[in-house]
């Protein structure tokens, strides 16, 4: 039975880069990965996605360029091209991650799948079908989560999408229907309908993003239904039915009404699940909540000494850039003594739709919610002249601040580089920078972050 020193189970966006600094480190390292090096967000997440969704834009904007006065003809998808695009650059990023470990000294590559048969004990079904055994000092769980599927009559008789499968298809889907109105839902819907697909999406809430304010969640959808797009929200799907011709019959009841809606292709996208069911967690007494997630405290660590969980295994807001922050919070406290918590620490994220919604910090119905003396700045991308002048005029750009401190407490940028403008305004929470010293900023004109001097300008009027 071989000892090393750590042992990351899971080759993800904390995994890889973990391995390798404790490698480098000096301590004798061991990462499991029973799939592909890269975890999802390299394989089968924000690599992939990011690149389609650049075809499926050129492809929209190539369709509105006669607006600015240039006269393209018709357009058509390759779409054997656009896969191989986005298989092409998945490749790239997969082998450079797979390389950098196996050119670490130190650090060796177990590919299988880990369970715990001890506390510090871990047994892998390799991929010829052999066990090993082996054990650590420290032991990382970095083992991502899955698509969830919903129990629903019929579900398992058709053969539906996932975030996953859904890269996979080597034809654009005649009528796409999205089961979830977030994230996932809401990128593949908008790429597939620009690809030329019909989309429908059904969402259970009251609206999109249901946890975005009212005002932000309304724009994105008169977006969605200006592209042609249908949502169906306050929905909830009750069978799946196969027909012949490759035809989906969906039957779902909106408010008190029934209704059928066909489709050639459903994906599934009502959120996700942590990998923990096949860990063997009983056999090494590491505790996890209600729903399967690994519960650390805020340096990561489980309750049993030595085991941290990180990315979103562990629950919480499950984005790649908080993985990686895992790992570098992980890595300093062990290796270099420090005492860095997950505790406040910013949460930024953007999804890529078209315009791009960037969020950071607090909410107005948070806000309000917590009682707070606040208030809204409001802009319409319609006013931006960055957004009039490049035609990019769809959105709005929102900040809830204290109104006696003046600090900034969060925001939510639907517009084009969204996920940019609002980096500029983490950068600002970060460094304690009140809307007032935005307001009468100087910024390079034209550009969409200047118009921060307007979305803060009627604030004190």
């Amino acid at each position: 039975m071989k000892h090393f020193d750590a042992i990351v189970i899971g080759a993800g966006q904390a995994g890889v880069p973990l391995a390798k600094k404790l490698a480098q480190a000096g301590k004798k390292t061991a990462v499991i990965e029973k799939r592909i090096i890269g975890g999802t967000c390299i394989n089968d997440g924000c690599t992939p996605t990011k690149a389609m969704i650049a075809s499926a834009k050129m492809a929209y904007q190539a369709r509105k360029a006669n607006e600015l006065g240039v006269n393209i003809g018709s357009i058509k998808i390759d779409f054997k091209k656009v896969k191989q695009r986005k298989d092409d650059i998945v490749s790239q990023f997969q082998k450079s991650a797979q390389k950098g470990l196996e050119e670490t000294k130190g650090l060796t590559i177990i590919m299988g799948e880990a369970r715990f048969s001890g506390e510090k004990q871990i047994t892998i079904l390799l991929a010829n079908g052999k066990e090993e055994t082996i054990t650590a000092d420290w032991i990382f769980i970095n083992t991502g989560a899955k698509s969830a599927i919903p129990r629903i009559e019929g579900l398992e008789e058709i053969n539906f999408l996932t975030s996953t499968t859904i890269l996979e298809l080597k034809k654009i889907p005649e009528e796409l229907v999205v089961i979830g109105g977030n994230y996932i839902g809401l990128e593949f819907g908008q790429m597939f309908s620009r690809f030329g697909s019909k989309v429908t999406i059904i969402e259970q809430s009251a609206t999109i993003l249901a946890r975005e304010d009212e005002d932000v969640s309304a724009s994105l959808t008169d977006i969605l239904k200006d592209e042609k797009i249908k949502v169906i929200t306050n929905a909830v799907v009750k069978k799946f039915t196969s027909h012949k011709k490759k035809q989906i019959e969906i039957e779902v009841k909106v408010d008190k009404t029934t209704k059928k809606i066909n489709a050639t292709h459903v994906l599934i996208a009502t959120g996700r699940v942590p990998q923990t069911k096949n860990l063997g967690l009983e056999f090494c007494g590491v505790k996890t909540d209600e729903k399967g997630h690994i519960i650390v405290n805020n340096k990561l660590e489980t309750n049993i000494e030595g085991i941290f969980a990180l990315g979103d295994v562990k629950g919480g807001p499950a984005f790649t850039h908080i993985a990686y922050n895992d790992y570098t919070i992980v890595y300093r406290n062990l290796i270099e003594q420090t005492k860095f918590s997950i505790r406040n620490r910013p949460l930024p994220y953007c999804m890529f739709t078209d315009p791009q919604l960037g969020r950071i910090g607090m909410s107005e119905k948070e806000a309000k919610e917590k009682k707070l003396d606040y208030k809204v700045a409001l802009l319409p991308m319609a006013y931006v002249a960055r957004g009039i002048e490049t035609n990019e005029t769809k959105g709005l750009m929102k900040a809830i601040v204290d109104a006696k401190s003046k600090k900034i407490l969060g925001a939510a940028i639907l517009a084009s580089e969204g996920g940019e403008i609002m980096s500029v305004l983490q950068m600002a929470m970060e460094g304690g920078i009140t809307y007032d010293k935005i307001r009468y900023g100087v910024f390079a004109h034209p550009t969409y972050s200047e118009s921060l001097n307007n979305l803060f300008m009627k604030l004190d009027d």
